[in-house]
């Protein structure tokens, strides 16, 4: 379903063994305009992968707009739109009395862009279904963790002590 009157944020993650090498594929869809952006990482996680995505491409956009972001990452539907994200930072990053969140560097990063924007409407889609554009998205996502450039993830890196 694409929204004309939105900017149409179209996203997907990979991780091959996880973790392990990974990679996220984006398309931007607005007017006539058509942007494809994906970025391969050596060591990181599936999830990791299914937020940078969005955040990539919000962070694209220089001024508030209104948005459709398509996923089929329930972990990033559901951290937004069930309010889980805003109740672990409300807790300082637990997710229960015993429990850190993961990946708090990412949720951070996306819940302030998305305060940003004008608004963002999240939809989900059932991953490998024929949906044209998430099956693009994936397609870059694992071309990009199998390319020859892959970067550092370095907060999970960090976290989990990589040494190559």
């Amino acid at each position: 379903m694409i929204d004309t009157n939105k900017i149409n944020i179209f996203s997907d993650g990979s991780s091959l063994g996880n973790p392990g090498p990974g990679g996220f594929g984006v398309i931007m869809k607005w007017k006539n305009k058509k942007v494809k952006i994906s970025k391969g990482f050596r060591y990181t996680t599936n999830n990791r992968m299914e937020l940078l995505g969005p955040i990539t491409a919000l962070n694209k956009l220089k001024k508030p707009q209104e948005i459709l972001l398509t996923t089929d990452s329930k972990y990033v539907i559901d951290g937004i739109e069930k309010g889980w994200a805003k109740k672990w930072k409300n807790n300082h990053w637990m997710r229960d009395k015993k429990n850190s969140a993961l990946n708090v560097d990412l949720w951070d990063e996306l819940l302030n862009i998305i305060d940003f924007h004008l608004s963002i409407k999240f939809l989900w889609v059932r991953g490998h279904q024929g949906h044209p554009e998430n099956e693009e998205c994936d397609l870059l996502a694992k071309n990009a963790a199998m390319s020859d450039n892959l970067n550092i993830d370095k907060k999970f890196e960090e976290k989990v002590k990589f040494h190559e």
